[in-house]
């Protein structure tokens, strides 16, 4: 064991904060131990030189969030006001509690004044705030500014930022609950958090920080060799991370406002110095680099929650952390924590480390265990996928989850917490912070920006995953088994990975979809999102065997046809259901080395992958329509009902779109126009909705129906106006004899969600059906 010099505040008699007790604690080791005492000292350091700007109230309160808006000056030179931007005004948005921000025009002085109200007091509407994808409303004119100027103000410099809100926390039962009456309401005994508007003390604190701010970097600055606030550009164009410099963000270090960058170079500091004081008690030069390294992964923790990107949750009540998605977003409005008492600050955020490492711990063997042969060391190596170091035929079992095409550029969004790892501890790892940025042009995904356009992009990915997967091949034993998690809502993806598969010489034997998307982190509504993975099973193929099409495609539906008939009873549906096909199919015709015709052309992937849609767009639609004639539904209704099953209201872009209507036989290009089944935009297809198809004139100008799904929008528009007349006429003229047509009404609504405005339609026709025939029945008896 080697020696562990503790820091003094590890000697003091008093227990170390709470949040320092990791539940999972193996005993006295001295790792966790080291780390958890140093953890300590970082924080009480800090605290010595930040508590100052974060001062408590007079009635023990205690500051633990800030909430900031960011403001632009109005465009109307009658006005001027400063505008405080919001997409709402909510602070705590509970069945029980309701705070709200209201927002009160001073026309005489042109400036927005706020109030904080609660309960029965919020006689307005919290949710309208005073921005909407970039487009402001001025509270104080009525004026408004179009997305483009507003982007143009924060770029040049003409936007600024205004504290609106404290939030406050009594840590003990003895203060008051609330810093006046008007917080709350006389007598209030509301438990939680409290809020207040922020006072010339508070604003005096934060100004007092900007001051230390300066003073402190240009010291730090001397000391390390580099600003210690990250002045390294943030890359574009990139999807993942360039929205901030498109409002004048550019560098990382502009994520974060004065206080934070100060608190966040204090802990950089702390850390260093916690590693120069272990070297200097005569630690083991490994030990100290090792508890300095997981003190720094506490300081990227801390930016991650700590950023001006961080957005205030008011049903929770507390700061949410900057990476809500896996992209770094524009936030109007955000929540600044109190980094040394705040519930979202260092203590908390350390917490997280010490339970990771104290987790891991628990599971490592013992040395009684290592000397007696049992466990083995857990060895981490640090390479490339494209090049493993190790030797043929090695390994039993091969895990791997590999980048899932074009869906996420990692390198880039590693960047924010790469540029605080550097100051932190680059100089304990030379080599992995030798670059400015993360190193990104090895990185297996698919960038057109990066790579030169999108087909260049492509052959990239399918390249570097071909040998990738060739490497797995390679160190697997001949028996061993590769198991392959992916995820991706194009057939696209899926193609590369397929191909970089067949020509690896692996092939699959197995396959499962298996959830692993939490629900709110799916914006089923505005994009087709996934909610499972597939994990495929693979081995080494050891026959070069060449598949007959025919016999591949009829392998091809007994296979999928028996996995579908699993997946639909374990109630997987939409886009994961076509997904969930693409791994059976494989297995079918992944056993050969290629699949040619009897003319000796070989068939692609893709081709392979357009028959396995259009047996499963069979089977789905059998299925939805429990029973009714497939035969008697025509193509554009197959097409829709199809549509609202996988994609719902989503947008697709356009080639999945094309694949889907191609499946059922519908020309995508003669479904859009004037009226149309589909709208396009740019490279995006999406299906509208009846009402929106019965506000386009040209569609209701439409005298003949010779689809399903034309007839059945018109009913609908014609049901919404309560013109009955008019309805039973067209059902009359139409398709209202047709069972077939009831039974397709009847599908679309079912596969539509509770709550759903095209549901509810769907659902008033059906009952007023079957009302009339009712009434029918009745006058014939």
């Amino acid at each position: 064991v080697p020696f562990v010099p503790m820091p003094p505040a590890a000697q003091r008699p008093e227990p170390q904060p709470t949040l320092f007790e990791s539940e999972a604690r193996p005993a006295a080791n001295p790792l966790l131990e080291a780390v958890r005492a140093w953890g300590a000292w970082v924080l009480e350091e800090a605290r010595k030189e930040l508590e100052r700007f974060y001062p408590p109230d007079p009635d023990g309160a205690i500051p633990v969030g800030y909430y900031w808006m960011r403001t632009i000056p109005c465009q109307n030179p009658a006005c001027g006001a400063e505008i405080p931007l919001t997409t709402n005004l909510w602070l705590a948005k509970k069945d029980k509690k309701r705070v709200a921000l209201k927002l009160i025009p001073n026309r005489a002085e042109r400036r927005v004044e706020a109030v904080i109200v609660e309960g029965s007091a919020i006689n307005f509407d919290p949710e309208e705030g005073t921005v909407s994808r970039a487009k402001v409303r001025c509270p104080v004119c009525d004026g408004t500014i179009d997305d483009k100027t507003t982007r143009r103000l924060f770029r040049e410099g003409k936007a600024g930022q205004r504290m609106m809100a404290v939030v406050l926390h009594y840590p003990h039962p003895g203060a008051a609950r609330h810093p006046s009456p008007a917080a709350a309401g006389e007598g209030s005994g509301v438990r939680g958090k409290a809020y207040r508007l922020p006072t010339e003390r508070d604003q005096a604190a934060y100004r007092a920080a900007e001051e230390a701010l300066e003073a402190k970097r240009r010291a730090l600055w001397d000391e390390w060799g580099m600003d210690p606030v990250p002045d390294e550009q943030i890359i574009t164009p990139c999807h993942e991370v360039d929205r901030p410099p498109m409002y004048g963000m550019p560098t990382w270090g502009d994520l974060f406002n004065p206080r934070q960058k100060l608190a966040l170079i204090t802990f950089a500091e702390k850390v260093r110095q916690a590693h120069g004081q272990m070297l200097a008690a005569g630690a083991d030069p490994d030990f100290a680099k090792a508890v300095a390294t997981y003190l720094a992964l506490g300081v990227d923790r801390l930016a991650d929650r700590n950023s001006s990107l961080s957005v205030w949750n008011s049903i929770a009540e507390k700061q949410e952390h900057t990476f809500g998605r896996q992209a770094l977003p524009f936030v109007w409005d955000y929540a600044e924590t109190n980094v040394i008492f705040g519930l979202q600050g260092w203590e908390k955020q350390f917490s997280y480390i010490l339970g990771t490492l104290g987790g891991l711990l628990l599971n490592f063997p013992s040395e009684d265990n290592l000397r007696s042969g049992i466990g083995k060391v857990p060895q981490v190596d640090h390479g490339s996928a494209t090049r493993l170091p190790w030797p043929d035929n090695y390994f039993d079992a091969v895990l791997t989850d590999p980048p899932y095409y074009d869906n996420v550029n990692y390198s880039a969004l590693s960047d924010f917490f790469y540029v605080w790892l550097k100051r932190t501890v680059g100089d304990l790892y030379p080599d992995l912070f030798a670059t400015p940025l993360a190193p990104k042009s090895d990185e297996i995904v698919a960038d057109p920006n990066r790579q030169g356009g999108r087909e260049e992009s492509r052959r990239f990915f399918e390249e570097r995953l071909t040998q990738a997967f060739r490497e797995i091949a390679r160190v697997l034993r001949p028996d061993g088994i590769a198991v392959i998690v992916f995820a991706h809502k194009t057939t696209a993806a899926w193609e590369a990975v397929i191909q970089a598969l067949l020509d690896a010489g692996l092939y699959m034997t197995a396959s499962w979809p298996v959830y692993t998307e939490m629900q709110a982190r799916l914006n089923a509504q505005e994009t087709a999102s996934l909610a499972s993975s597939i994990y495929m099973v693979c081995r080494k193929r050891t026959s070069q065997a060449v598949g007959d099409f025919g016999q591949v495609r009829r392998e091809i539906e007994a296979r999928v046809g028996q996995k579908l008939a699993q997946f639909w009873d374990e109630g997987i549906r939409g886009a994961d259901f076509f997904m969930s096909a693409i791994g059976p199919a494989v297995e079918a015709f992944g056993q050969y080395a290629w699949v040619e015709r009897l003319s000796g052309e070989r068939v692609t992937v893709a081709e392979l992958l357009e028959y396995v849609r259009k047996v499963v767009s069979e089977f789905a639609l059998q299925r939805i329509l429990q029973g009714a004639q497939l035969g008697g539904v025509d193509a554009p209704t197959r097409f829709y009902l199809l549509w609202r099953w996988t994609y719902n209201h989503a947008r697709v872009p356009f080639d999945e779109a094309r694949k889907l209507a191609t499946s059922v036989g519908v020309e995508l290009e003669e479904a859009w126009g004037a009226g149309g089944l589909v709208e396009k935009q740019k490279e995006y297809v999406l299906v509208p909705t009846p009402q929106v198809r019965a506000r386009d004139p040209r569609f209701a100008k439409q005298s003949r129906f010779t689809t399903m799904i034309d007839a059945l929008h018109r009913a609908v528009a014609l049901w919404e106006r309560n013109r009955q007349q008019e309805l039973q006429e067209h059902l009359a003229m139409t398709y209202g004899g047709n069972e077939v047509f009831w039974q397709v009404v009847q599908a679309i609504s079912e596969v539509l969600p509770e709550g759903d405005k095209e549901k509810q339609v769907l659902q008033g026709l059906l009952y007023g059906r079957r009302t009339s025939l009712r009434q029918a029945q009745q006058r014939l008896l």
